[in-house]
């Protein structure tokens, strides 16, 4: 059973989730429809962050999990 501090990070990191997908999903999806001079853009980067910050985040975690993998295989009794 999960204690009251794991799920208050559990909740934590599900909200920061749901805001993050909210903001590129508005970012993305609807914003290119708003006209360019409406107040909303203010809030957003530009369009090309838009593929670029995903990019960069996708690398990031590839090298994450390249990286466990090689400390994990480095790890392993010789046989």
């Amino acid at each position: 059973m999960a204690t009251g501090a794991d799920q208050a990070v559990g909740m934590g990191l599900v909200g920061f989730s749901l805001l993050l997908f909210t903001y590129y999903t508005i970012w993305v999806i609807i914003l290119p429809f708003v006209d360019s001079d409406h107040v909303a853009h203010q809030y957003f980067l530009q369009r090309e962050y838009s593929v670029i910050l995903p990019g960069i985040a996708a690398l990031i975690l590839l090298l994450s999990v390249a990286h466990s993998g090689g400390i994990e295989y480095s790890h392993m009794p010789q046989s």
